[in-house]
C-alpha cells in the first residue's frame, strides 16, 4: 500500500517507521518546514531501530518530498499529523481531495478535534476518518478511531490492525476521543493535589507510576474496581463501596491554571527531571515502555 505521511513532526516520524517497518508499505512524507523534512530521516531511522529490536524488519526507506503534490502521488492512505489548527489542516485536506483517488482514505491524528469540525470542508467525508494515536504511536498500540461510515471504519480497523496496534472504535464522537479526556480528567485533579499542598510534583507521579498506573497498565479502570470488589464482583462493589466512591469524587478539584500554579507545576518538573533533558527522558521512557512490549509478548494483557 502507497501511504502519505502530511506533518514530519515526532507523530509522523513515528507513524512513518511503523507503517514502514510492520506494515510493509511505501511510505512518503511532506512537510511544509524544510527543516523538519530535513531532520525526518533521522527520526524514522531512531523509532525503526526501535522496532528492529522488538523483531521487525527495516522497511524500504520514507521518501521525503519538497512539493505535497509529490508525496501524494498514487496514495492509498493519508495520515494527517498537522499542528491542532483546523484552518490548516482543512487547506491540507483540499490539497489531499485535489490529488488522490475517491478511495484514498484521509485519516487524522488529531488529539482534540472531532470528525464533524474536520469534515465540513471535505467533499467526500464518507472516507475520512479519525485516527489518533498515543506517542510514541511506534510503541504505543492504543489507536482511537471515529467515522460515521461503516466501511471506511471497518478499513481503518484493519489497516491498523495490520500494523500491530489495537483500534479502539468510538460510539460516538466527542472532544478529546476517550484515551485523552481520561488523561485530562486525571491530570486535573494531579494539579489540584499540587496546587492544593496535598502533594510535590514528584510524589504525584511517584504514586501513578508505581500504584493505580501499574494496575491500570493490566486490568484498566473498569475491571480495577471488579476485582475490587471481591467474590461479589462490580455488584458488590457498587452496592457497598459505591458511596465511597461518591464521597470523593464530590471533593475532587477544578484547579486553574494561574501563573502561581504554573510556576509550581514548572518547579516541580524540574526538580522531578533532576538535569535529565527531553532526549534522556525520552529515551529512557521509549526504552521501558519496549521492555513491556517484550513482557506482553509473553503474558497477553486480560483483554486479549
Amino acid at each position: 500500500m502507497n501511504v502519505t505521511i502530511l506533518g514530519c513532526g515526532l507523530i509522523g516520524a513515528s507513524w512513518a517507521a511503523l507503517f514502514a517497518a510492520v506494515g510493509r508499505h511505501r511510505v512518503r512524507a511532506w512537510d511544509p518546514s524544510a527543516t523538519a523534512r530535513e531532520a525526518f530521516p533521522e527520526k524514522v531511522a531512531r523509532a525503526q531501530s526501535q522496532l528492529i529490536a522488538l523483531g521487525a524488519e527495516a522497511g524500504e526507506p520514507v521518501a521525503v518530498f519538497d512539493r505535497i503534490e509529490e508525496a501524494l502521488w498514487g496514495a492509498d492512505w493519508v495520515q494527517e499529523n498537522a499542528p491542532e489548527k483546523t484552518e490548516l489542516k482543512a487547506q491540507l485536506f483540499a490539497h489531499v481531495e485535489s490529488a488522490v483517488t475517491r478511495d484514498c482514505i484521509i485519516a487524522s491524528s488529531t488529539s482534540s478535534f472531532t470528525w464533524s469540525q474536520l469534515a465540513t470542508g471535505l467533499k467526500h467525508t464518507e472516507r475520512f476518518v479519525i485516527a489518533h494515536p498515543f506517542n510514541p504511536p511506534h510503541l504505543v498500540p492504543l489507536v482511537e478511531l471515529y467515522s460515521p461510515n461503516a466501511t471506511t471504519l471497518d478499513a481503518a480497523v484493519k489497516f491498523f490492525s495490520g500494523v500491530g496496534r489495537v483500534p479502539v472504535c468510538m460510539k460516538k464522537e466527542a472532544t478529546g476521543h476517550i484515551g485523552n479526556r481520561l488523561a485530562s480528567a486525571l491530570w486535573r485533579e494531579a494539579v489540584h493535589i499540587v496546587a492544593d499542598g496535598i502533594a510535590t510534583v514528584e510524589d504525584v507521579d511517584r504514586v501513578l507510576i508505581h500504584g493505580p498506573g501499574l494496575r491500570w497498565s493490566v486490568i484498566g479502570t473498569h475491571l480495577g474496581y471488579h476485582l475490587g470488589g471481591g467474590d461479589g464482583g462490580i455488584e458488590h462493589y457498587l452496592r457497598h463501596l459505591g458511596p465511597s466512591q461518591e464521597r470523593r469524587w464530590s471533593t475532587l478539584g477544578n484547579p486553574k491554571l494561574t501563573n502561581e500554579v504554573c510556576e509550581m507545576l514548572s518547579a516541580g518538573v524540574q526538580a522531578e527531571v533532576r538535569g535529565r533533558d527531553i532526549a534522556q527522558l525520552e529515551e529512557q521512557r521509549d526504552r521501558q515502555l519496549m521492555e513491556i512490549l517484550r513482557l506482553r509478548r509473553e503474558h497477553p494483557t486480560i483483554d486479549e
